[in-house]
């Protein structure tokens, strides 16, 4: 087994361990959303493992932003590191108080200032800390997670779609996008998509880093099943444009996604949910999600 494929084979137990570590045992307070929040719901919908592989398959569309992933960090030696990374930085931002979101927030930023280069393909320099590249990063997240809520989880009214992508511009903040270019409505999101599709492409960093992700290696057979199920919902949830750029416009089953195969990932995803409910330390972590959830719906009844 490659060093690939060990690290790819500890997925759910390192996805599991960042979780459970990212929610907090006593915060000092709700955070930047609180349990009332859509922000909170969003999060832990079942379709949250779609939306997030269908925000690195977006993010990986912009040549800079691939190629910023691409020469500075180690995605290839130890993808399920990079996964669990990125679940326990945004469980942060969502469930953490708030200086512990902060402080998250600036350990990113740090990593930031010495990501900067030139792309290959287009001959561009790049900075991840360009407010650009930032937008377009979190763009990409906040999209894919109402794209997969309304395809394999709890779909959100037209309202709360709105609530969630003003309430998430805080996370954009916390990195370094100025609050003037973030969009704050579901309306203002697709715009901005739409103004920033012709400077997007699958650039070969792109194809490569996809490939690997939808096909992890080395993961045991019954979570490389779910993983196969997880990996299909996200393609689904792409707009066509997007699987047209990785090559996956005729999926069978998928373009359309048939209701047949949209079950199957719904009951693939109550697996994987119960799968990591468990592993060590992620049921209490919910439990104390439920706490919090119930006391501030207590506190406000009494208000």
């Amino acid at each position: 087994m490659t060093a690939g494929q060990q690290a790819a084979a500890g997925l759910v137990e390192r996805y599991a361990q960042a979780y459970a570590s990212a929610v907090p045992l006593a915060p000092d307070d709700d955070g930047f959303f609180g349990p009332a929040s859509v922000t909170w719901r969003v999060s832990a919908d079942l379709s949250a493992p779609v939306a997030g592989l269908r925000a690195l398959m977006m993010q990986a569309l912009h040549p800079l932003a691939m190629a910023g992933v691409d020469q500075h960090s180690g995605w290839r030696l130890d993808p399920a590191g990079r996964l669990a990374a990125t679940s326990g930085y945004t469980t942060t931002v969502a469930y953490g108080d708030r200086a512990s979101a902060m402080r998250a927030a600036r350990r990113v930023r740090a990593i930031h200032e010495h990501v900067r280069g030139v792309d290959t393909v287009t001959g561009r320099p790049y900075a991840a800390g360009d407010p650009a590249l930032l937008l377009w990063v979190h763009a990409a997240l906040v999209d894919s997670a109402l794209a997969a809520c309304a395809l394999f989880g709890t779909p959100l009214t037209g309202a709360d779609a709105d609530r969630y992508v003003s309430e998430m511009a805080v996370e954009a903040e916390l990195l370094g996008t100025p609050r003037e270019i973030i969009p704050d409505t579901a309306a203002a999101l697709r715009r901005y998509l739409a103004e920033v599709r012709p400077e997007l492409r699958c650039t070969p960093a792109a194809a490569e880093s996809v490939r690997y992700l939808l096909q992890l290696p080395g993961l045991d057979e019954g979570i490389a099943e779910l993983w196969r199920d997880v990996a299909d919902a996200a393609i689904a949830a792409l707009p066509r444009w997007a699987r047209e750029e990785y090559g996956y416009a005729a999926a069978p089953g998928l373009d359309p996604l048939t209701p047949q195969r949209r079950t199957q990932i719904r009951q693939a995803l109550g697996v994987l949910d119960a799968v990591l409910l468990g592993e060590p330390g992620v049921l209490e972590a919910r439990q104390r999600l439920q706490l919090r959830a119930r006391a501030a719906g207590g506190a406000a009844r009494r208000a």
